[in-house]
This record gives structure tokens, sequence and C-alpha cells, in this order.
């Protein structure tokens, strides 16, 4: 995603109480082009309409999930979505970036924190195949970065934004083996100041969805106290 210098970034808020959507709407309209809604039904309006480069979205609205609306907005575009919770708790914190979430924040939080974490998203350039029109093919596995899409014995994956940009870059430089702090660097951007366990997070379910046994990877293997890889095989093409 990138932004011309002269295009105000478009950040459309997503939150219930009416307290912290206004508090939040009023402090980034300074800078930034702001729409806001208190569910997910006016959210999905107002994302097809206003086409936001950043969403912050409430993890508990009234009528979705969101988990829900967070995977439906990234299926739609590749939007940055920062998460709003009030959950603590360690599984939540993963339901969340597994989700897709580029970042998340925990209620209650300060402005201060609020402006650092939006500019550093909106900083962010994601991943940008060099060759969009090359696919990538090992085995029954297909990469087609034009159309974003990914089919494994010829059936459609469904990858959130972030999934296809992980397996993407990793499938891009086969053989080679990526730190996690690297892998932060290349495809979050350097920006980056969310959780790093994030990597972890998004490989394993990247796993969950294209491996027969998640415990035994067939494509992207771990480099014990390293990161990742993807293998290949001598069968492996490029079309």
């Amino acid at each position: 995603m990138t932004m011309t210098p002269d295009t105000t970034p478009k950040i459309l808020i997503v939150d219930d109480d009416f307290g912290v959507r206004n508090l939040v709407y009023r402090f980034l309209s300074r800078k930034y082009q702001i729409e806001s809604a208190a569910d997910g039904k006016t959210a999905l309006s107002l994302f097809e309409q206003f086409n936001p480069s950043l969403v912050i979205l409430d993890w508990n609205l009234p009528d979705v999930n969101g988990y829900s609306l967070c995977q439906e907005m990234q299926s739609r575009t590749n939007v940055l979505v920062m998460i709003l919770t009030s959950r603590t708790d360690e599984a939540d914190k993963i339901k969340i970036l597994a989700a897709g979430a580029d970042d998340f924040m925990t209620k209650p939080f300060s402005l201060a924190e609020v402006e650092v974490r939006v500019e550093a998203l909106l900083r962010r350039i994601r991943y940008i195949n060099p060759s969009p029109t090359q696919r990538i093919v090992f085995k029954q596995l297909v990469i087609n970065p034009e159309g974003r899409e990914v089919t494994l014995n010829d059936k459609p994956l469904a990858l959130t934004a972030l999934e296809f940009n992980i397996l993407h870059f990793l499938a891009s430089h086969p053989g080679q083996a990526w730190s996690r702090p690297q892998l932060i660097q290349k495809i979050w951007g350097c920006d980056y100041i969310g959780d790093g366990r994030v990597v972890d997070v998004h490989i394993g379910q990247l796993r969950k969805k294209m491996e027969i046994d998640a415990s035994v990877p067939e494509y992207i293997k771990t480099v014990r106290g390293y990161g990742y890889k993807f293998e290949v095989a001598d069968d492996n093409t490029n079309s």
C-alpha cells in the first residue's frame, strides 16, 4: 500500500462506545480524513464507500465480533486493521493476531499511544512483488500474485492479506532462512511496534490451512532457534 504525499490518509473508527469513538475521532481528525461507525453493518457500508487505509476496530461490537469483521474487510482490500480490546489474556491476544490484525491496543489507552501507532501503521509499505505477473508453483501449490490468489490441489485457499504476503514473500525466496525480526521488517515494515509473536501466529495459521499435518509442515519449515524458510524441492517451478 502506498500513499502520495498530497493524499490525506482515510481512517475508519468502529466502536460502539460513543465516548471512545468520539474521542479518537476528534483527536485523529486533526490530521486525517475520518469516518466512524457504532456497529458492524454500518461499518461495512462505510468501508465500501470510504475505502479507508486503516480501520481502528473494537473487538466487541453489538452485531458482529471483531474477528469476523476484520477478516471480511481484509478479504475486500489490503486494508490495515488495528484492534481495540479490553482483553488481556494471552489466548485473546493470539486470536486477535490470527484474525489478520496488523496491531492492537488494550483499553484503556492514551491518545499519545494512538497517534504513535497510527503513524507507524500508515508509514508501512506492504510487501509488493517486483514481478507481479509471475506465478509460483511448488508441487500442487500455486501462488498467483497478480490476483493475490493461492490454490492447493486445485482448491482455493482462503488467506488473509498478511497470510498471503508471508507465503508469497517466503516462496519468492526459496530455501532462504529468515529470522523473525527480518520477516517483521520485510512484511510488516520497519516501523512495526507490535508484538513480535505475530510472525509465529500467522505462520501457524498458514500451516493449518496448507498442511495435512501442521506439526510436520511440507512447505514452510521452522529453522530452529532462528526463524522460517520455504522449502523447495527439485520440482519447484516459476511460470
